[in-house]
This record gives structure tokens, sequence and C-alpha cells, in this order.
């Protein structure tokens, strides 16, 4: 028991009871007056008070000249805010800092820290006004459109809400702890919110589930990846939820080739500072191994924290060990609480959506009511300023004739009936609006506020009307301020069926020569007339190419096989979308092979769901020593995210090729002295998929097997065959006979010291183009069609010339470019811009044509 003092005597109190209620309005005034959001506005006290003391205190509006932060820290201190300046000058901060807002609201002159936690300068040394954005959110408050409430001290009055066309909830978030509750609600993209809005404006009665149509995801300042929708939906959806941020990385290579991990973007509300030195600790106690090295090299152009890994480390068992042990992943937990007419709420997306919506209606509302009071009052001043320029002599009269103003005013209000206010306007008049022109202009005001009172009444008598403004009003928000997303949604492995999000769509997969990879829409291409897709246009490095190029669908799939005899898998819709013209993104970026391992082929399949179709397909591959493997596509329809073994590769041999056929194609392999054997495909029994092969082809002694082509039935190619010396030829596929595999095969190619080895064999038609690419990394692209058919016995014909010392390494067939290129044409006569040296190569004898066909 206590004892109070109450006018002069003792009262014996219970303290269990004092000690109650004094906690629970102490609680009610912090969650109410400083920890929580309103759910009209999105702001807290602090934040409102700022904005309103910059906008209408000290007129700091965009288009002002900034002013320093001492002087906003102490005038809102001094007029709204009696509590510490430093509370307040860190929540100006905060609306300043490009990493804690989604749309700053502050536009701050001066050091307002770091995304490394530095703190920003004393506010003495730092200046601040209103960003262009935060014009909106004060738009229209002096139409009085919310409602207000004296200050602290009860001298000035202040807003208890601001008529925010910006839902700064959803957009900005909010975090706060009040006792016993708190909130943390993430920031969106304003463009998906606005949407989102319209949507509801439309259709009130939608669900949560087809607004995610809309607000796809939590969208960060600081950028990074979203993982995983389940939390997501399960936040939009209840109101509380988890959300799992991680950073955005790529795997890159230094100039010794090791492999390196670049961070470009990390997790809202991380320490980048903090979290390189927690990642270093790491490194030093060997929790986390396989990094050589770690710097921060983040510039003004961007973040980029790079990890040089160790030779024998592989990038992708590196990045998910970081992932789960420091801050490049973690996790946000939604919270949404707001303020609901004063009382905290927990609110799903549909609900703040709602609220937000209510509360524009209702200031529209009422600033069309204010204006049209105004409307009212100007238009009832112009009817008696009208009466009284038409009976002006009259009036003057009486002016006169009065001894008083007021006597003049009652002289008038009885001769014309006019209410106080219009004889009050008259004795004010200037004697200018009795002029003709000034009668005329009165004239013209009252007849346009008459029509804006029948809008203004209009629009007040009808609902839709109402919604439709509010509805404009965002669209015309959408259009200044709106953006792209920063944050990168990806779907985690063990969610529900990633398909459902993604239209099966046509799409062209483009791959480079150096192994970069994108989709693009097929809608983005010009069709040609050969029916083919053109190239032209994509943005590769000056020594990469377009080498492979697929007309697929978004649900469908791409094996990769490597030389190492790895296949892995990959969806359609999964592989990195890119413009036309862009370059696109390594490989390595996408899936995880081992970094001493090399991609050899790629195989763009059908639905591997469809049972008929991975039945009546096969996979044939070939090793560079001659061994053959044929298996059913039903052996890689299970995808595993690390790959699986396609064939076994004996020691010193790897996969050089892998192809689809339908099981009845005929194959061909050449080796690099010459020889090449066709057979039909039925003659390799389909075995399971970690079988080895059988012979396909013998060779002798150092010869290797080149390369492989599967020519189904019906379809007219030619088989062109290039020496590493720049001699070459097209012959008819019927000029090489069908015999059993396991054989030597026959000659494809006079085999001479002044030709060099074979170095590759290709089905080709005139509708290709021939990618050369030399030792010297040169890169020659001549067409097909200027290497004339020839027998299969013969030497061919110089296809380019070349440097001394320089030979070909590799010829991949391409589609014929939709335009003409002029170097081609140039390259294939044998040389110029891109080969000046071919000018000193050793001469032909002067008795041949370097395009004579030389026979044995």
């Amino acid at each position: 028991m206590a004892e109070e003092l109450e006018e002069g005597r003792i009262k014996r109190i219970n303290i269990e009871e004092k000690m109650k209620t004094a906690y629970i309005d102490y609680s009610m005034s912090v969650i109410v007056s400083r920890a929580l959001p309103d759910v009209r506005d999105g702001l807290k006290p602090v934040h409102r008070r700022i904005l309103y003391d910059m906008s209408n205190e000290l007129n700091l509006y965009s288009d002002k000249p900034h002013r320093k932060s001492a002087r906003i820290v102490g005038d809102v201190l001094g007029k709204f805010h009696p509590h510490g300046d430093l509370s307040v000058y860190e929540a100006m901060v905060r609306l300043a800092q490009e990493w804690s807002m989604r749309y700053m609201l502050v536009d701050g002159q001066g050091n307002f820290g770091s995304v490394d936690g530095d703190g920003p300068a004393a506010m003495r040394y730092t200046e601040a006004r209103m960003r262009k954005i935060a014009d909106e959110v004060m738009a229209d408050i002096d139409k009085d459109t919310v409602d207000f409430r004296p200050n602290f001290d009860e001298t000035i009055p202040e807003p208890t809400v601001l008529p925010t066309r910006i839902p700064l909830l959803l957009v900005n978030g909010a975090s706060g702890i009040a006792v016993g509750m708190a909130t943390n609600m993430p920031p969106h993209n304003l463009s998906e919110v606005l949407d989102a809005i319209c949507a509801y404006i439309d259709n009130p009665e939608i669900e949560v589930s087809e607004l995610l149509h809309y607000v796809k995801a939590p969208d960060f300042p600081t950028g990074g990846i979203v993982y995983g929708c389940e939390g997501v939906r399960e936040a939009y959806e209840t109101g509380r939820g988890r959300v799992i941020m991680r950073a955005k990385t790529e795997i890159e290579h230094t100039s010794t080739g090791r492999e390196c991990i670049v961070v470009t973007e990390i997790p809202y509300m991380v320490n980048k500072a903090e979290m390189i030195r927690k990642i270093a600790d790491l490194i030093n106690e060997k929790k986390i191994e396989g990094i050589a090295y770690i710097n921060d090299e983040s510039d003004r152009n961007g973040m980029r924290i790079v990890m040089i890994l160790k030779h024998d480390a592989v990038a992708s068992v590196v990045l998910n060990n970081l992932y789960r042990m420091s801050a490049m992943q973690t996790s946000f937990p939604v919270n949404n609480i707001a303020l609901v007419d004063g009382r905290p709420m927990l609110l799903n997306l549909r609900d703040l959506i709602r609220h937000f919506v209510e509360h524009r209606h209702e200031v529209v509302v009422r600033r069309t009511r204010y204006d049209l009071a105004q409307a009212e009052k100007r238009a009832h001043i112009l009817e008696g300023l009208l009466i009284a320029v038409d009976h002006i002599d009259e009036v003057i009269r009486i002016i006169r004739g009065a001894q008083s103003p007021d006597e003049a005013k009652a002289a008038l209000i009885e001769r014309f009936g006019l209410s106080e206010a219009q004889a009050a306007a008259i004795i004010d008049m200037r004697l200018r609006a009795l002029t003709g022109l000034e009668r005329d202009k009165l004239k013209r005001e009252y007849d346009e506020l008459c029509k804006q009172i029948a809008y203004f009444k209009e629009v007040l008598d009808s609902l839709p009307m109402q919604m439709q403004i509010v509805k404009d009003e965002m669209l015309e928000i959408k259009e200044k301020y709106g953006d792209e997303r920063r944050t990168e949604i990806v779907l985690s492995a063990e969610e529900f069926n990633p398909e459902d999000f993604y239209a099966d769509e046509e799409m062209v997969i483009t791959v480079s020569h150096m192994g970069y990879i994108k989709r693009t829409p097929l809608t983005e291409y010009r069709t040609q007339n050969r029916g083919g897709v053109g190239m032209k246009g994509s943005s590769t490095r000056d020594e990469d190419f377009i080498e492979h190029i697929y007309v697929t669908t978004m649900h469908n799939t791409m094996l990769f096989f490597t030389e190492k005899g790895r296949c892995y898998w990959l969806k359609v819709y999964a592989i990195p979308e890119g413009a036309r013209a862009s370059k696109g993104r390594a490989i390595q970026n996408v899936i995880q092979i081992e970094p001493d391992d090399k991609i050899r082929a790629y195989i763009n399949v059908r639905r591997l769901d469809d049972k008929e179709y991975v039945n009546s397909n096969y996979i044939i591959m070939c090793t560079k020593e001659g061994v053959v493997k044929k298996t059913l596509l039903e052996a890689y329809s299970r995808p595993r995210q690390n790959g699986v073994n396609a064939i076994t590769i004996r020691e010193g041999d790897r996969l050089i090729e892998a192809k689809l056929t339908s099981g009845s194609s005929e194959v061909i392999l050449a080796a690099r002295e010459g020889k090449a054997i066709r057979f039909n495909e039925a003659g390799v029994r389909a075995i399971g998929r970690t079988g080895a092969g059988v012979k396909g082809i013998t060779i002798e002694g150092d010869d290797e097997v080149v390369g492989m082509i599967c020519v189904e039935k019906d379809v007219k190619e030619d088989i062109l065959v290039v020496s590493e010396n720049g001699y070459g030829k097209r012959t008819d596929l019927g000029d090489y006979r069908i015999t059993n595999r396991g054989g030597k095969g026959v000659k494809t190619l006079q085999i001479t010291e002044k030709t060099g080895k074979l170095i590759a064999i290709k089905a080709v038609t005139d509708e290709n183009d021939l990618m050369i690419i030399n030792r010297s990394g040169l890169t020659i692209r001549i067409p097909v069609s200027d290497i004339r058919v020839s027998g299969r016995a013969t030497q061919g014909v110089r296809v380019i010339n070349l440097r001394n010392n320089d030979a070909i390494a590799s010829v991949i067939p391409v589609p014929k470019s939709e335009d003409e290129e002029p170097e081609a044409a140039a390259s294939a006569e044998g040389a110029t811009a891109e080969n000046p040296a071919a000018e000193n190569a050793a001469p032909e004898p002067e008795n041949r044509n370097d395009n004579e066909t030389i026979t044995e």
C-alpha cells in the first residue's frame, strides 16, 4: 500500500494498481505518439512534424535553397517535438539516406553517413530541404484536407496526419519498437503499389492473392535478392512473415584465370563494413574455406566487394557457405502493425491498400468541399461587384452621401439587398473596376466560377467520380515518380512450381563462344525471309560472337554437357533475360560447374515430364578417343541441382560432343589424321546413364576424334571439313559410304604437311556462315556458300590465309547474318583489315589458283 496527498488529506491507494495504470498510460503514449506509424500517411509523429515544419514553417520545398540542419532541428524541437535534438536529427538524416529509404523525402547536402555505418556530420555542418516527391506528401494541406490539433504548449496547430498522395507506409516501410509490440514493414516499388491501388479501386472486393500479381515482393533500396516467395505470400496474406534477403553476386575471373566472387548489392539494413569484417574473421578462423583474398573496391560508381578464390575452390560451394554463415543472407521479419483510428492493428496487404485509399478519398472530398466553399464565396463577392458596376452612378451617390463607411454599407445593403461581405467588397472596390475591360474580366471570372461550382457539386454527389479522381492522381504519381524494381526475385528450389509464374511464351536462347547466355522474347527479333533469327545487334565482346541460337519456349529445358561427362539442367525461364542487344550472363554464374570443367554441348528439349517424348528420343555422345554412347533421353528427365554423370570418361579422355537424335539418324565421326566413318545410329545400343559407351571409330597412335555430326534422314546437309592450316571443303553426304561402327573409316581430307591436321567436321547448308577462330585469337566470318562442293578425298581449297606460324583453333557454323558484314567478305578473300599480316603469308605457286581443287 502507498499514500497519496489529495486536497490536504492522505489517501491510501494500492501501489500495484497505480503502477499498472501508470504503465498503461505510458505504453499507450509510446505506441500512439512515438513508435508506430499511422496507416494513412505511413509516418511516425517525428517524421510528420519534420516534414510539416520544413514545408509550412520554413518553406523548404524542393525548389527552395537548402537550410542548415540545426535550424530545422531547432524549429521542430521548439514548436512540435519536445524531445532530444539527436532523435529529431537522426530521423531527418534517415529520410535523406538512399540506402535506408526506397524513396527519399529529404534532400541532404553534406555528410549524411554511409552504408558502412559511418555516422552523419554534426547538424551544424549539414543542410537539407524537401525532395520533389515530398511535395506530393504535403500537397493540399492548406485546403482543410486533414485535422489539426494544438502542439504541446497549445500555441501552434499541427496536423494529425498528412494528406499524402504517396502510399508511404508501403513504399518506404517502417520500423519501430513500442511497449509490448513492434512494427517492421519492408519497402516496396512505387509503380507496383500504385498498380495494386488502382486494381483495388476498380474492384474493392479484390483478394490478396490477386493483389500479388501487382505487388510481387518487397523492393529494397539496396537492391539484392528476395530468395523465395512463401514468406512473402504469408506476410501479404496475414501481416506477418519472413522475407529471405541475399546479396547479389557475380562470378568473374582475374587476369591470371582465378575465379572470384564479386558482391554488387547487399541485403537491406546490413552494414557493409561490418559484413566484410565478419567474413574476414570466418576466413581466418577456417570456418569458410576456399577464399584467398577479400577486398572492398566500392566507389562512387557502385558497390563492389571482391573475394578471390583459391585454385581448388568451387565458387558455388563457397557462395553457399557465405550465404549460410555471413550477413550475405539475412531475413526481414515482417510485422505489419500500424495505427488505425489511433489503435494498433495487424494488417495484411489488402488492409494497407484499403486504408490508404479511404484516406485519399477523404482528402479528395474535403479538398473538393473546400474548393467549393472558396468558389462560392468568391462568386458571391463577384455577384455584388457586378451589381455595383451595373448601378455604378447610384452606388457612387450612396457612398458620397454617407457620413461613414458603415453608413454606406448599411445603405447599400438596404438598397440592393446585398450581404455584409458584398457591401464591404463594393466599398473597397478600386476605381479601375469601373472600366469596361474590368467589368468583362469580372463577368468571365464569374462564369468560370459557376462552371467550377457545378463541377465540385457533381463530384461531391458522385462516389464514382471521387474514386476516379483518386485513381487519376495515382496514375499521375506513377508517371512522375515510378521506377523499375531494384530487388530481384529468385524462387527457392523447395517452393511450389515456378512455371506457374511464367507464360509458355516463345523465347530465343543465344549462347556466345565465350560462354555468355541469355533469353530474349522472340517478338524482339525481325522475321527474315529465310525463316531464321537475325543476330545483328547482340552486344558481345570484341573477340566474342554468338555460337548457338535456339528458338524455344519458357517451359522447355536446356541440357548442358561438360568435357568431364557431366550433365546439368536449366529451365528456360531460369536463364537470365536480356535485350536483343545485350551481352548476356556468364554460364558459370548460372549453373554450378567445376572450375576446371568446360561446357562442350548444349541441347534444347521439350518438357521432360512428357513420357512419350523422353522415351522416343536419344542423346548420343562422343569422346576424343572415339567412344560413342547412346542413352534414352528419359535417363536425363530427373534434374538435379548439382548435375549428374552422363558418361564415364576414361583417364586421358574427354567428351567433345553430344547430340539429340530421334533414334534413326546417321552418325559421322572424323579424326585429326583425316579419316571419317559413317554408320547408322541403330548400330549403337542404348545403355544406361552411367555406362562408358562403345567404340565408334578406331584411331591409332596420337590420333584423336575432332568432331561428330548426326544427320537425320531426308535432311539435305553437306559435310564440311577444315584443316588447321586453313584448307577446307564441302562434300556431299552420299560420298561417305555407310559402314559398321568401330572401323578405321575412309579418307575425308587429303592430309599433307601443307594442309595440317583436320580440325573440325560440321554439317552445313548455304544458309550458314562459318566462324573461324585462329590460335592467335583472331575471329573471321565467311559465308559457307563461298566454299564449293568437292570430292571426299581431295585436299580442298584455301579457306583463309593465315599469318606466319598461326593456325585454325576451331570452326563453328552459325546462322547467316541478316545484314552483310563488309569485313566478312574481305576476310574470305584472305585478307586485309582483320588480318593485315596475310599479305606477308607464304605465296602460292604462280600457276595455281588458291581456290582450285587439289586432288591426290
